[in-house]
């Protein structure tokens, strides 16, 4: 069975950043890229909003620029999916593609990400990147002054919205039931925004598009009258799934399903695990550092709030370091 130091489940901005960082330490990480090599961004024509690039860069370029970098200190990247693991005792056992392979770690971090939820109609699919996203603060500035739509009803579709509605002309919020979920607070400030249509018992039949992308959607109002809205740009608020189902019932995820770290895994940060070692000493606040001591978490998979490549990044840079200190303590 292959030994390694540390452990790097999935790619990403997160993963490919504690890569480097990791193998500029010497640890000499293995990363197994997982379903999506390179993360969400690789469904991303255009990044525009990552430092170090003025004039954008396609996302699967950059995230190929991130292997590379690491690749060139040293990290080991595989093509492959984890499958299971055991985090029990030290070393950890990862397993690879369903039993292939298996690998002991001293130490994981986990940057398997999460992925944005769709509606999954076939329209949808076909214009992910031409018109069809999840994440406004990525996209919106490609629809300056132009019309688009939001799916959802809760604070994460108010929140897409509300961000659009200072870039386009028109917002429509497309909402399935007859009322918002979301706060009050955010409620109010969607109805006070001229520039947003709430568009209740609505339900999103088919994105219509051509060779050049997204031209419209046609949604099923109430009493089921047909409409379709003549849109440029269609976005989904309807919330991210974290790629943690391995991890359940092994490390303490909040009721979505997020990894908690760093403080909001409480005491479980200095808990010893049973071979006596502990997450850290003295002032050290591992950010990253999950309920298992020697197991950290980066991106997406533990972030609920921003979601950014920049951030994801930065995480992954924590991450290395925090795996870094307790390898050195441990």
């Amino acid at each position: 069975m292959e030994k390694v130091k540390c452990l790097i489940i999935g790619s990403g901005p997160a993963g490919y950043t504690a890569a480097i960082y990791t193998a500029r330490a010497a640890l000499a990480p293995v990363v197994y890229a997982g379903l999506v090599p390179g993360g969400q961004l690789t469904t991303t024509s255009e990044v525009e909003n990552f430092p170090g690039y003025p004039e954008g860069v396609n996302g699967t370029v950059m995230m190929d620029d991130l292997r590379r970098q690491a690749e060139r200190f040293g990290a080991v990247v595989r093509p492959g999916v984890v499958t299971a693991v055991d985090l029990s005792r030290r070393p950890f056992v990862a397993t690879v593609d369903d039993g292939e392979y298996t690998i002991e770690a001293e130490s994981i971090i986990i940057a398997t990400g999460a992925e944005a939820r769709y509606l999954g109609l076939p329209s949808e699919r076909k214009y992910i990147g031409m018109g069809v996203s999840a994440c406004a603060v990525c996209d919106g500035f490609f629809y300056r002054g132009r019309d688009v739509a939001v799916v959802g009803g809760g604070d994460s579709a108010c929140e897409e919205a509300l961000f659009l509605s200072t870039l386009c002309r028109k917002v429509y919020l497309i909402v399935r039931k007859e009322f918002l979920r979301a706060s009050k607070h955010m409620q109010r400030r969607v109805f006070e925004t001229s520039n947003i249509e709430v568009l209740f018992g609505s339900v999103t039949e088919e994105v219509l598009g051509d060779q050049n992308g997204v031209t419209g959607v046609r949604v099923r109002g109430p009493e089921g009258v047909q409409r379709v809205l003549d849109i440029e740009g269609f976005f989904l608020g309807i919330g991210h799934t974290p790629r943690t189902e391995i991890f359940k019932g092994q490390l303490e995820l909040d009721p979505d399903g997020y990894i908690l770290v760093g403080a909001a895994v409480g005491a479980a940060l200095s808990a010893p695990d049973s071979n006596g070692n502990t997450a850290g000493s003295g002032d050290w606040t591992p950010s990253t550092a999950t309920s298992v001591p020697g197991v950290f978490a980066a991106g997406d998979v533990a972030d609920r709030v921003y979601q950014q490549a920049v951030t994801a990044a930065g995480s992954g840079c924590r991450a290395a370091f925090d795996c870094e200190r307790f390898l050195i303590e441990g």
